[in-house]
């Protein structure tokens, strides 16, 4: 199965996608003309976010249980793992944040680690980026593109984005992820899908940067958003268990580059 996205890209001046770090890519191009790329990806982009109310044990034994679900998720093959523990004291958030990008860095994976908070915390914590909720608008982008510019480094930024107009209120963001696909029941209720329509339409719209489908992903419907545009696919509970492992098999997403 494979998925398409669009990138504007100039073949006189190629690099390789920030949001696409840590899957290398294969260019193919004839001349030095505007033209459309083949990109493949090794296999589907895969994005875990945190959770720690959904383990077991007391706060130390949950954030100690983060800290090894990151080492598992980066050995494993996830690219990127967002630290969103959005109700902890930034006192906490950072420690804990820096005790993941400790974890990950050891495992000597190209696996990325992003905040979802300040960007200051972010980069006290040795974090490649942030991710921003919704309506975080271009200044937020800026803010953070900024604060890592001040150490020479440029972030890795992610934001959430529920409609068109949050699409286009994320400009300047490596890439988005876009919610919610599928049904989701939880403690607090049913949240109703957009379904993978709107997840095409997104992905058209908000190109050239890369979308990711969030909200109800299962191993089982991860590879309809692949084809319906999605580099990939983000998730909590998915990747609390071992399921996820089953998308490492599922045949990776062609991107087409075009310019």
């Amino acid at each position: 199965m494979t998925s398409k996205s669009y990138f504007a890209m100039r073949r006189r001046n190629l690099r390789q996608p920030s949001s696409l770090c840590g899957r290398l890519p294969i260019l193919q191009s004839s001349d030095d003309r505007l033209c459309e790329y083949t990109l493949t990806l090794t296999q589907m982009l895969l994005y875990a976010i945190t959770n720690r109310h959904l383990l077991d044990g007391d706060e130390a034994a949950k954030h100690d249980r983060l800290v090894s679900l990151s080492d598992e998720w980066a050995r494993g093959g996830v690219d990127t793992i967002q630290v969103r523990e959005k109700d902890l004291p930034l006192t906490e958030l950072q420690p804990l944040a820096a005790r993941i990008v400790e974890a990950v860095r050891a495992t000597g994976k190209p696996t990325r680690v992003l905040v979802n908070g300040p960007a200051q915390v972010a980069l006290d914590a040795g974090a490649d980026g942030v991710h921003l909720h919704a309506n975080a608008g271009p200044a937020a982008v800026q803010a953070a593109q900024q604060a890592y510019a001040r150490l020479g480094r440029q972030p890795v930024i992610s934001a959430a984005c529920h409609s068109p107009e949050e699409i286009r209120q994320a400009a300047g963001a490596s890439m988005l992820l876009f919610s919610p696909i599928f049904e989701k029941v939880t403690e607090q209720g049913t949240t109703r899908g957009q379904g993978l329509v709107a997840l095409r339409a997104a992905v058209d719209l908000a190109n050239p940067v890369p979308i990711l489908a969030l909200g109800g992903v299962t191993e089982k419907n991860a590879p309809a958003c692949l084809q319906a545009g999605a580099v990939g696919i983000a998730a909590i509970r998915l990747f609390i268990g071992d399921a996820w492992r089953t998308l490492l098999e599922v045949p990776p997403p062609i991107v087409r580059l075009s310019s």
